[in-house]
């Protein structure tokens, strides 16, 4: 998807569009700044989440929490 925003879809079937814009404020993910680099992510099959060159990652439970707040508000697609 566009920008720093995601499609993300759960072994239970959750699943929806998010925006991870935010976390780019942190110096953590500040290489992520720019969108080709964000768009180099990719699913780890051990981690079961999403990682990026330089050990950077977000922890599933937090992507779930993240969806299920912008499904609640209708910030996503169902």
């Amino acid at each position: 998807m566009e920008g720093y925003r995601l499609w993300l879809r759960f072994e239970d079937g959750l699943e929806g569009e998010i925006d991870l814009s935010d976390i780019l404020r942190g110096p953590a993910f500040a290489p992520l700044k720019e969108v080709s680099a964000f768009a180099r992510l990719r699913v780890d099959p051990n981690w079961h989440t999403i990682v990026w060159p330089g050990d950077l990652d977000i922890a599933p439970e937090s992507l779930r929490t993240r969806l299920e707040a912008a499904l609640a508000e209708g910030h996503a697609a169902e």
